[in-house]
């Protein structure tokens, strides 16, 4: 696989040297010479010094023939203008791009830019997992299928506590694939399985309806 980042701050430069790990062709273009250099010391001649907005630039990249676009700069007008060339002008199968200011993913999505990586989402829900008071975190989006994958926690006075499973109110198209309770050993949960304090369901819901399952499962809402 050839993959092309835009971006080698440490996003990007960690992402390479995974994917150079791997065994795959990666060529990352940063505007900053020193980190170029910083670049070729360290990892040989993976990088391409320039702007990675400028077609000039990509075509040189050869990006004609690359298998995956990433752009992690950390400004949001250069990701989105990397990504739009990538995929509008050379039909890359797969664009991905960070945003930095999660105001801004809905021009992302609007212009057709489908993959994007939210990091204050990110770095918000992995907080959030950390405190028992959130009843709802969202650890997965998968976009292109509309569902999320979410851990809801079972808490004291909550509506599911002492019910079996099969008596939830959840959405239509609910799955609970897995519980974790404290002193066991991860499960996949039965129709019967009766929810006790402290439980954590790994739920695979529609986009859309976290409301609904933390309210059903937690009996609290999802943005507390």
């Amino acid at each position: 696989m050839y993959a092309i980042i835009v971006g080698a701050g440490q996003v990007g430069r960690y992402l390479g040297r995974e994917l150079l790990g791997m065994g795959n062709e990666v060529l990352l273009i940063e505007r900053d010479h020193k980190i170029c250099e910083e670049l070729g010391a360290e990892l040989g001649s993976v990088s391409l010094c320039g702007d990675g907005c400028e077609v000039a630039l990509l075509g040189k990249a050869g990006i004609a023939r690359a298998d995956i676009f990433i752009a992690v700069t950390d400004e949001d007008d250069d990701n989105l203008a990397a990504c739009q060339i990538a995929k509008q002008k050379y039909g890359v199968p797969q664009v991905i791009a960070k945003v930095n200011n999660p105001k801004n993913e809905h021009i992302f999505a609007k212009l057709g830019i489908d993959h994007t990586v939210d990091r204050v989402s990110l770095v918000l829900e992995h907080i959030k997992l950390q405190i028992t008071a959130f009843p709802l975190i969202r650890l997965l989006n998968l976009k292109e299928r509309g569902l999320d994958v979410v851990l809801v926690r079972v808490a004291e006075g909550s509506p599911a506590l002492g019910k079996p499973l099969r008596d939830l109110s959840l959405p239509s198209g609910s799955v609970v694939s897995l519980i974790i309770r404290q002193g066991q050993e991860c499960r996949v949960p039965e129709p019967g399985t009766i929810l006790e304090v402290g439980d954590q369901l790994l739920c695979l819901i529609s986009s859309g309806s976290e409301e609904e399952v933390a309210q059903a499962i937690g009996g609290v809402s999802a943005r507390q």
